[in-house]
């Protein structure tokens, strides 16, 4: 039998032992805790008490081909509070409530949040710097303004279907904003700092900065100067003819590449709340699709012409006025028809029973095949959201009559970015492109180009050939034909008017058009294709050739000189009309006394003092309509 001190001596040894082994396992503990962990155990700490102030980010620009701001950023606040650092609540919602314009019930859901730092959103988002000074000038505690940004459309109502718009986080919601937006977009950055348990800021701990990186920079196709021309020759439309829908665009056929492109309606992308969404989430020259009517006989001539069906100059139809197809009359446009013409004569005259005739030459099959080629019915790749691929007939369906109507732009429908590109094959050596709003991906910082949209070439249509025949037939559209409002003296202007009855479920609505053009220049080297059509307009004559022609011949007069584009009178001569103002070369002045200085077409302006002309204005050999006025520079 063991004796009770043995036993007490045997607890006490086991005891011992237990504290010795708890004791190297809190020193190993702490060992490891100072020693081995210390990095991971303190990082973990600093994340608990670390707090951010968010630094925004600069989203890139958006430039126009020459380097001019088409979206730039300009500097604002926003509110941030840490509520543990306010102390009545109730008085700084109020005093944020008044400056901001906001109900005080909601500042003050936001500011009693159990949080460490609270963004005011939406209501303190970008304000003003009149509101930022109030708000500085109240000394809130726990109240702090934060660098941002705001994102300013100097154009406004012009450029805005095409650019979009950036929400209040500074994501694109429309446009190029949106859909370039994971480009444009920068990555915002933090002020870090350690907080004690009311959020203040610990003394003794540095904070540090995580800088934010700006977005990428945008360097897009268009000039801004054609753009302003197109939208001068939308705004005058408006107020002449009170059109529903306008749809403009300029592109060069040889690259793709647009240099301008909008609609009406329109809407300010700073004040883009105050519109419906109907209104900023499409660009209607690639979102609306509707018959071309008559400026798709281009394409279907340029396809005749490269299958060698007609002799432009050779072969003749005789238009009687209308051709039955399959039961049905499809009658010209004017009362007897045109009688004998060549089919170089056909598209002058825009000849519907003609382009009937070319259909038949070339067959359902063979005009099916170029529609595609063509690009009717499938999207153009543009890198412009909410793209429309059109309407054509399946090529089970497309039988005599569906061929003869399509021939003509009835029966399918393009949007005018499709149309745009289509012609722009028949007259740039037979390649239908892929076209493009963006330019080039810079760096916003340096300039420096990241990536470069390359020509695309989809599909080759013609032959070289077809298309030099195309210019030459195009040309005498404008000359000689139905295209000569569009005339332009010492421009070889070539193009294709349009005037397409609108149908709404399948019934065509009586008096209700479509009036377009579609031309380019200059027609021995073309360097931009224009379009422009109009939707329903009104206290007009409704004919393409007669109402828009004119519009055209005005937006070309400006962007040639622009894209220097020299004069040149080689082309085809105007077959004037009895209605046409005749025009006549300027006679050399230079040189010439006061007294001599006579002309039965013009009139005269005389400048300076002398006798002598020393300078004059136009210059010699240009034409100009008769009775314009010459501005004659007298010297010694």
């Amino acid at each position: 039998m063991k004796t009770p001190s043995l036993f007490v001596h045997k607890r006490i040894k086991i005891l011992f032992i237990i504290a010795t082994i708890v004791l190297f396992c809190i020193g190993g503990k702490l060992v490891y805790t100072t020693i081995f962990a210390h990095a991971y155990i303190s990082d973990k700490a600093m994340e608990m008490w670390e707090r951010s102030f968010p630094i925004a980010s600069k989203r890139g620009s958006i430039l126009d081909c020459n380097g001019n701001d088409l979206v730039y950023n300009e500097p604002t606040m926003s509110v941030a509070v840490i509520p543990y650092q306010i102390k009545d609540k109730s008085v700084v919602s109020k005093k944020l409530s008044a400056i901001l314009n906001v109900e005080e019930k909601r500042i003050f859901e936001k500011i009693n949040k159990i949080s460490s730092i609270v963004l005011l959103h939406p209501e303190g988002k970008k304000i003003s710097y009149q509101d930022a000074e109030k708000i500085k000038k109240e000394e809130l505690k726990g109240v702090y303004l934060v660098q941002d940004y705001k994102r300013i459309y100097p154009y406004k109502e012009r450029l805005a279907s095409l650019l979009g718009f950036t929400g209040i986080d500074g994501d694109g919601l429309a446009g190029i904003e949106n859909y370039y937006n994971s480009y444009l977009k920068g990555k915002n950055g933090t002020l870090n700092y350690v907080s004690d348990a009311k959020g203040g800021f610990f003394q003794g701990i540095e904070t540090h900065i995580v800088p934010p990186s700006t977005g990428f920079s945008l360097r897009l196709t268009l000039d801004s100067r054609i753009q302003d021309v197109l939208e001068n020759a939308a705004d005058i439309a408006m107020k002449k003819y009170s059109p529903e829908e306008i749809y403009m665009v300029a592109m060069d056929p040889n690259n793709g590449k647009i240099l301008g492109i909008g609609n009406r309606p329109t809407y300010d992308n700073n004040n883009y709340q105050n519109y419906s969404s109907d209104i900023y989430n499409r660009v209607l020259p690639v979102f609306s699709s509707f018959e071309p009517g008559s400026t798709f006989k281009a394409i279907t001539f340029a396809s005749a012409i490269n299958e060698k069906v007609i002799d432009i100059d050779k072969d003749t139809y005789y238009d009687k006025g209308y051709e039955i197809v399959k039961g049905r009359t499809i009658k010209s446009w004017k009362k007897g028809g045109h009688g004998l013409q060549t089919f170089l004569e056909v598209l002058q005259n825009s000849s519907n029973p003609g382009f009937v005739e070319i259909s038949r030459r070339l067959g359902s099959e063979r005009l099916y095949q170029y529609l595609v080629n063509f690009g009717v019915g499938n999207k153009t790749g543009v890198d412009i959201a909410g793209e429309n691929k059109g309407i054509i007939f399946s090529k089970s369906n497309f039988d005599e009559l569906n061929a003869a109507v399509s021939a003509f732009g009835q029966g399918i429908a393009l949007t005018p970015i499709q149309l745009v590109t289509a012609f722009s094959a028949t007259i740039n050596g037979g390649n239908l492109l892929r076209p493009h709003i963006l330019d080039a991906i810079l760096n916003t910082n340096t300039g420096e180009e990241i990536y470069s949209y390359p020509l695309t070439i989809k599909n080759t249509v013609i032959s070289k050939e077809a298309s030099k025949t195309m210019r030459r037939a195009l040309e005498s559209v404008v000359s000689k034909g139905s295209g000569r409002r569009a005339f332009l003296e010492g421009y070889r202007v070539g193009g294709k008017t349009g005037t397409a009855q609108i149908s709404e479920n399948g019934v065509y609505l009586d008096g209700q058009y479509i009036l377009s053009f579609i031309a380019a220049a200059p027609m021995n080297d073309p360097k931009v294709v224009v379009y422009f059509a109009m939707k329903k307009p009104k206290n007009c004559i409704q004919y393409g050739g007669t109402t828009v022609g004119p519009i055209i011949q005005e937006i070309l007069s400006e962007i040639l000189p622009l894209l220097n584009v020299k004069k040149d009178y080689s082309g085809i001569e105007k077959e004037n009309t009895w209605m046409d103002v005749k025009t006549y070369k300027v006679p050399n002045f230079i040189g010439l006394e006061k007294s001599k200085v006579k002309s039965t077409h013009f009139k005269f302006v005389f400048n300076g003092e002398g006798n002598k002309v020393i300078d004059q204005l136009p210059k010699v050999g240009e034409k100009i309509e008769e009775g314009k006025t010459i501005w004659i520079m007298l010297g010694e």
